[in-house]
């Protein structure tokens, strides 16, 4: 767990301007329901806000008084991407069913979950990625022996940490 909190703690924070985009949604086709809130997207659906970028079979956005606050995206995977800050590589996410909490500043994935940023990578069943408290938790069907939450993280990361605290990185 202290490697998964070093490999992603400073590459959580979106860029700051991103939260203030407007959200741009490209499909096949769409449904919106006012009376329920929400609007449905199909067929080879793109979403874009600022630098986050999500792929997916389907789309939904919750509405909270017209302002999108949830997103749901479902598909075989869907795909995030995200520059997290201008000097961080990109942040690349997949699972069956990812969320977006957008008034949170969190994303959930679900199912078959992976994250990745300059090659430090994080799988499990399911992945919280906590945008403005850098944290990224993952966890496992603890039900079954064979799932299991996997870390790699790069040599680099690890020399890096050694040379900044000026001890050897622990194994």
């Amino acid at each position: 767990i202290l490697g998964l909190a070093v490999a992603f703690s400073a590459a959580v924070i979106a860029l700051p301007e991103d939260r203030d985009q407007p959200i741009r949604i490209e499909a096949d086709e769409a449904l919106r329901d006012e009376k329920q809130g929400f609007t449905r997207y199909e067929g080879n659906v793109k979403m874009d806000q600022g630098s986050l970028h999500i792929e997916a079979d389907q789309i939904t956005v919750y509405h909270n008084d017209k302002e999108a606050d949830r997103v749901i995206a479902v598909g075989k995977p869907a795909r995030l991407q995200q520059q997290p800050e201008l000097d961080k590589g990109l942040i690349k996410a997949s699972a069956d069913t990812i969320e977006y909490f957008k008034n949170e500043d969190r994303i959930q994935l679900r199912e078959n979950a992976h994250i990745e940023q300059e090659g430090s990578i994080v799988t499990g069943d399911s992945i919280d990625y906590l945008m403005n408290e850098q944290l990224v938790k993952a966890g496992s069907d603890k039900t079954s022996d064979s799932s299991r939450v996997k870390v790699v993280i790069p040599a680099a990361v690890l020399n890096e940490e050694e040379r900044d605290s000026g001890t050897p990185a622990s194994k």
